[in-house]
């Protein structure tokens, strides 16, 4: 079997459906998986799902990206101070699956979250990232790290390019131009009334809303084949999410 790709939207706590996805798109170890980001933060196995990721590494190849969801738990799990914003939009779901995790396992999951990295750029000139970046060089000649795993601007300026315009427009923004394709989650593609991977310009967008009552997605990014998993809300029923 050829070698495989395959790009993961964000997760958030729904370690069930990430045991689906990796089973419906049938993932083998010759398979390279990129996680985009936000494996904790609204439902209930955001513990599990960290666990999961330390297993695959052992099995798989594997890219780790930061989210910012990642990167507030990880504030939280070093300074033990409790950001009432976060805890309003998932936190509060993590603090308390993690009540019932011993020391030394969630000491593992504080050193698995501290070595995520904030991008990766493949050998095709793609680049793999949280939310996007604002630099009109690229991720490299980023100025505010922060922004790789919380910029929304790529993404609403994608949004609202001109359909008219091609890359050898003057107008064409820069920040499109440095990279073949760009996949990215961060911003739900529910806000467009989308639950499926959604491509603008040289974007994709993998974040189909597995936070709320929408499946987790993971797709091959050559041929651009996806799996779905059911929806979060169907596989925990008796929770919230971030609804």
């Amino acid at each position: 079997m050829a070698k495989r790709t395959l790009v993961i939207g964000d997760i958030h706590g729904a370690l069930k459906a990430l045991d689906q996805v990796l089973d419906r798109a049938a993932v083998t170890t010759n398979d390279r998986l990129i996680f985009l980001g936000d494996y904790v933060d609204g439902w209930s196995d955001a513990p599990g799902v960290i666990d999961k990721l330390i297993t695959l590494k052992s099995s798989h190849e594997c890219v780790f990206i930061r989210g910012n969801h990642d990167q507030l738990f990880l504030n939280y799990l070093q300074t033990r101070e409790e950001n009432k914003l976060w805890l309003m939009h998932g936190g509060q779901t993590t603090v308390d699956a993690y009540r019932e995790v011993t020391n030394t396992r969630t000491d593992l999951h504080r050193q698995f979250l501290e070595a995520l990295d904030n991008y990766h750029l493949d050998e095709k000139n793609r680049l793999f990232v949280h939310a996007g970046f604002t630099n009109l060089h690229g991720v490299t000649r980023e100025y505010f790290t922060d922004m790789l795993f919380w910029d929304r601007s790529l993404w609403e300026m994608a949004l609202a390019l001109n359909p008219e315009l091609t890359p050898q427009d003057p107008n064409y923004p820069q920040r499109l131009l440095h990279y073949d394709e760009i996949f990215i989650g961060h911003t739900p593609t529910i806000r467009i009334g989308k639950t499926t991977p959604v491509n603008v310009a040289t974007i994709w967008n993998m974040d189909t809303g597995a936070a709320y009552r929408s499946p987790l997605t993971i797709m091959d990014v050559d041929s651009k084949e996806y799996w779905q998993s059911d929806r979060a809300d169907h596989l925990y029923p008796d929770e919230q999410g971030r609804n």
